[in-house]
C-alpha cells in the first residue's frame, strides 16, 4: 500500500498513452476497463484506511526542488477519502453510459487524462504539485467542451477556461506569498500544507491571503457572481463533460475551502462567515429563482447545481463539525446526483436531439423505466429524507443554524425553490398528453444506460438510509481540524493580548 495514491493518481495517464495504440472499436471498451481497474484500487484504498486515524495517511514524497522546498507530496484523509472514490466512480459510469461516437478515441484518452488530474488535486499535500493538478485539470475539460460540444462550443469552452484561469494566477501568487512568509519565520522554504498549518498569521495577513485564494476556489465552485460561466459549459458540453464538470470538477473549489482556507486562515475565515453566507445565500436564492425561468432541460440542472453548492458553502463556513461534515457529504451526494441527472438529460437527448422542455410531455407513457429512475434521482435533489441528498442538506444546515438561526431559515425556505422548479420539470416532461408524434416512438432505457444509472439509484437509496461510511472518517478529520483551527485562534489572541501588555508598560515606563 506504500504507493496506492501514486498508482491512482497516474495509472489513467499510463493508460491513455497505451490507449493511443488501441483500435477504434476496441476503445470503449479499454476505456470501461481501465476506469473501472482505477475505482477497484480506489475501493482497496478505502479497505485499507483506518477509519480511527485523523491524519494523513499513505503519504508518499520524494524531492523536486528541495532548495524551495517543492516536493511530490501525497497523501488522504477523511476529508478527501470518498471524493477521490466518487472521482473514479463517477469517471467509470460516465464511460459506462457514454453514446458519443465522434472522435470516440480522442474522447476517452482525454478522459483519462483528466482523470488523472482530478485525482491528484485532492491528493496532494504540496501546495504547488496541487496547482499543478489544478492547472491540468482544464486543458482536458477545455477539450472535451470545445472538440465535442453544441453550437457555442468554442465560446463555452473559452470561457470556462479564461474565468478558472486567470482565478487561479490570484490563487497561485497567495502560494508563493505563504511558501516566502513560510521561508522567513523558519529559514528554510516549504510548500507542504501540513507545514503551513502550523504558522500562526496576523489577522490583516490573513485576510489577503484568504482572498487571493478565494479567487481560485470561489470561480472553481462557482460562486455568485462568478457563476456565469456555468450555464454556458453545461449547455454546450457534451454529456460525459457535463457529468464529470458537475460531479468532480466543481468539489475541487468547495474542497479547496476545506483543505487551505480554514485551516490556514482560521481567523479570517471566521471573520468572513457573515459575508460568505450572504453570497451562498444569494447563489442559493437567485439561481434557483433562474433555474425556474429555464425552458431548457439541462440549464434547469446546471443552475441548480449553483444553488447546491451554496448550500455546501454555508456547510463550511459554520466551521464547525455537522456543518464542514455535512457540506463534505452533500460534495459526495451532489457529484452523484447531479452527475445521474445530466445522464438523463443525455439519454432523452440521444433520442430526440433536444432538451427544451416543451418539447416533451408523456414521457411517462411511453419510457417508464426511466420516468422511475428519473424521479428517484430527482426526489434526491430536491433533498428527500432518505435520499443521499437530504443527509448534508441537513447537516450543513444544522451547522451554520448555530451560526445563524435567521440565515439558516431564510436558506431552508429557498431550498422549497428547488423543489418547485424540479418538480414542475418533470410534470411537463413526463405527466400529460403526448402531443408530439416523435415522443411516442421513443424507446425506453437499454442495458447500457440501465448499467450506469442502476448503480446511481442504489447509493442514492443506500447512503441515504446509511451515511455512517461517508460521515465516521468526515468526522474525525473535521475534528482534528477544527482543534488546529481553535488552537491557531486562542494562540493568535494571546499573542495580541501580549503586545498589547508590552505596548501598556512600555507607555507607562
Amino acid at each position: 500500500m506504500d504507493y496506492i495514491l501514486s498508482i491512482l493518481i497516474f495509472f489513467p495517464a499510463f493508460a491513455a498513452l497505451i490507449g493511443f495504440l488501441v483500435k477504434e472499436d476496441s476503445i470503449k471498451a479499454y476505456g470501461i476497463l481501465v476506469t473501472a481497474i482505477e475505482f477497484i484500487l480506489s475501493i482497496v484504498m478505502w479497505i485499507n484506511f483506518d477509519v480511527q486515524d485523523s491524519s494523513m495517511q499513505f503519504t508518499q514524497s520524494f524531492p523536486i526542488i528541495p532548495s524551495y522546498g517543492i516536493n511530490y507530496l501525497v497523501g488522504i484523509d477523511g476529508i478527501s477519502l470518498f471524493l477521490v472514490i466518487m472521482t473514479t466512480f463517477m469517471t467509470m459510469i460516465s464511460l459506462i453510459g457514454l453514446s458519443e461516437t465522434k472522435a470516440l478515441k480522442n474522447l476517452i484518452i482525454t478522459v483519462l487524462f483528466l482523470e488523472m488530474t482530478m485525482v491528484g488535486v485532492f491528493l496532494a499535500l504540496d501546495a504547488i504539485i496541487f496547482y499543478l493538478f489544478w492547472e491540468l485539470s482544464l486543458i482536458p475539460m477545455l477539450y472535451i467542451i470545445g472538440a465535442w460540444g453544441g453550437k457555442l462550443r468554442v465560446y463555452a469552452a473559452i470561457k470556462f477556461f479564461l474565468y478558472t484561469f486567470f482565478g487561479s494566477l490570484i490563487m497561485l501568487l497567495g502560494m508563493l506569498y505563504l511558501g516566502y512568509i513560510y521561508f522567513q519565520t523558519t529559514g528554510n522554504w516549504s510548500f507542504n500544507i501540513q507545514d503551513w498549518n502550523m504558522l500562526i498569521l496576523p489577522f490583516d495577513l490573513q485576510l489577503w491571503l484568504f482572498i487571493a485564494f478565494f479567487a481560485g476556489f470561489a470561480i472553481k465552485v462557482p460562486m455568485f457572481p462568478f457563476h456565469t460561466w456555468l450555464p454556458y459549459a453545461h449547455g454546450q458540453a457534451p454529456t460525459i463533460g457535463s457529468v464529470i464538470l458537475a460531479a468532480v470538477l466543481l468539489k475541487m473549489g468547495t474542497y479547496g475551502f476545506v483543505r487551505f482556507s480554514l485551516p490556514l486562515f482560521p481567523d479570517a475565515s471566521s471573520y468572513l462567515v457573515i459575508p460568505m453566507a450572504i453570497l451562498a445565500l444569494i447563489a442559493i436564492v437567485y439561481t434557483a429563482m433562474v433555474a425556474y425561468a429555464q425552458e431548457d432541460m439541462k440549464q434547469v440542472i446546471a443552475y441548480s447545481s449553483v444553488s447546491h453548492m451554496g448550500v455546501i458553502i454555508l456547510g463550511i463556513f459554520a466551521l464547525n463539525v455537522e456543518g464542514i461534515a455535512g457540506a463534505i457529504f452533500l460534495m459526495i451526494s451532489h457529484g452523484i446526483v447531479s452527475g445521474a441527472l445530466f445522464m438523463l438529460v443525455g439519454v432523452i437527448y440521444d433520442r430526440r436531439h433536444t432538451k427544451q422542455i416543451e418539447e416533451f410531455g408523456g414521457l411517462a407513457k411511453v419510457m417508464p423505466k426511466y420516468a422511475t429512475i428519473f424521479a428517484v434521482i430527482l426526489m434526491a435533489s430536491v433533498g428527500l429524507p432518505l435520499t443521499i441528498g437530504f443527509v448534508g442538506e441537513f447537516l450543513s444546515l444544522l451547522g451554520f443554524f448555530k451560526i445563524s438561526p435567521t440565515l439558516t431559515l431564510i436558506a431552508g425556505l429557498t431550498i422549497i425553490l428547488g423543489a418547485v422548479y424540479m418538480l414542475v420539470m418533470y410534470k411537463k416532461s413526463f405527466f400529460g398528453e403526448i402531443t408530439k408524434e416523435e415522443n411516442k416512438k421513443l424507446l425506453d432505457l437499454n442495458k447500457k444506460e440501465l448499467m450506469a444509472l442502476i448503480p446511481l439509484v442504489a447509493l442514492v437509496i443506500l447512503l441515504g438510509v446509511y451515511p455512517k461510511p461517508i460521515l465516521e472518517p468526515a468526522n474525525n478529520t473535521v475534528s482534528k481540524m477544527i482543534e488546529i483551527m481553535h488552537a491557531k485562534i486562542v494562540t493568535q489572541e494571546a499573542q495580541i493580548r501580549l503586545l498589547d501588555a508590552n505596548s501598556i508598560n512600555g507607555a507607562q515606563k
